[in-house]
């Protein structure tokens, strides 16, 4: 446990990162900081040391190769006490009241003795490439306790990069002992279908006449959820909510029986009074329970972790590429060749590839 400790705030200005627990009172540029010795970081994160966890998770953000180094040190040797944890994505719709719903949920799994960490995959500003995180400064009084982390990680305009520091953020979060991880992402789309290949239990959040317009994504998601949640279930739309649940069980039977076994309940709730959301986690219990019983839940672990895997070979070959100096040198012509229509887009590409694989080592 980390009663003891007093976390110490940890600021990228590459990242526009800063940790959320109200306690901490010193900021580190990432820029600057020297990387402990790996062991400090493992042992550390071990001990459940939240600033030690904070400060490992700015070096796996940090676009420093020296960092990523460490941070990969790190993951790698807290990798053997990962794994003890349920991963659950909340996900649905700007407005649906995740974060109010997550702070709602948050209080109830500490009386059940739980340690609660959330990470949150925030939008960012296409001008400015910071982070949007106005709706996580809600969730201060939640941060206060020494069994909950909180950490958002800004987009940038690379979802696959931040997912996958998020995959590795999740596993020093294990390593540090808490068994819950709830991932929150910006329901937009392409961040939710990412963020189902790295946890156990997706829970979708909806609201009661949301007109197509707000939910365009909602077949693709509704396809991945593994519940569906009507919140703001409450007062005069009490009714409407009821109405929208039944119409999401209709559709949930169009869809067939998924591979776990699991057929995807659709319930209510309100995060503002608190009415349903203990339901929603016995439902997320009962869930980790039938598919570990049948086997699912190892096994689209271990798709998950083959997945990442070439994940992160397309990402590492991509980031190559691009950072080749010959590369570099000769894409602005090309690219305007493209645009301008002297050369075709398949062949620009080939060209640049036979530069890569031509460049002497």
């Amino acid at each position: 446990m980390s009663g003891s400790n007093k976390e110490t705030s940890t600021h990228s200005s590459s990242t526009g990162i800063s940790s959320l627990n109200p306690n901490l009172n010193q900021h580190t540029n990432s820029k600057r900081v020297t990387p402990r010795p790996t062991r400090e970081y493992v042992d550390g994160i071990r001990a459940g040391d939240r600033v030690l966890l904070s400060q490992a998770i700015t070096l796996l953000e940090s676009t420093r190769s020296d960092h990523q180094d460490t941070a990969r040190e790190v993951v790698e040797q807290c990798l053997p006490a990962t794994g003890n944890s349920i991963r659950v994505a909340v996900t649905g719709v700007p407005g649906v009241g995740k974060s109010t719903f997550i702070e709602r949920l948050g209080p109830m799994l500490l009386k059940d003795d739980r340690r609660l960490a959330v990470l949150a995959v925030d939008p960012s500003s296409e001008r400015s490439k910071g982070s949007i995180l106005g709706d996580k400064t809600r969730m201060g009084a939640l941060a206060s306790s020494d069994d909950v982390f909180i950490r958002p990680s800004p987009t940038s305009g690379t979802l696959g990069g931040v997912a996958r520091r998020t995959r590795e953020a999740m596993f020093l979060c294990e390593a540090a002992g808490f068994d819950t991880i709830l991932v929150e992402t910006v329901g937009v789309g392409q961040s939710e279908v990412t963020v189902r290949s790295m946890v156990d239990f997706f829970l979708l959040l909806a609201l009661a006449g949301a007109g197509d317009e707000l939910q365009g994504i909602k077949r693709g998601i509704v396809e991945m959820a593994d519940a569906i949640v009507i919140n703001k279930a409450d007062g005069e739309n009490r009714s409407a909510a009821e109405t929208a649940r039944a119409e999401y069980e209709k559709a949930l039977r169009l869809l067939g029986e998924p591979e776990s076994g699991w057929i995807p309940p659709v319930q209510t709730c309100s995060a503002e009074t608190g009415e349903g959301v203990r339901q929603v986690w016995k439902t997320i219990q009962e869930y980790t329970t039938h598919t570990q019983q049948n086997g699912y839940f190892e096994r689209q672990r271990q798709q998950q972790s083959r997945h990442w895997m070439y994940q992160t070979i397309e990402e590492t070959l991509r980031e190559d590429f691009f950072n080749d100096e010959a590369v570099e040198g000769a894409l602005p012509p090309i690219e305007q060749d493209v645009v301008e229509g002297n050369l075709s887009s398949v062949a620009a590409a080939e060209k640049l590839l036979s530069i890569y694989r031509d460049r002497e080592d």
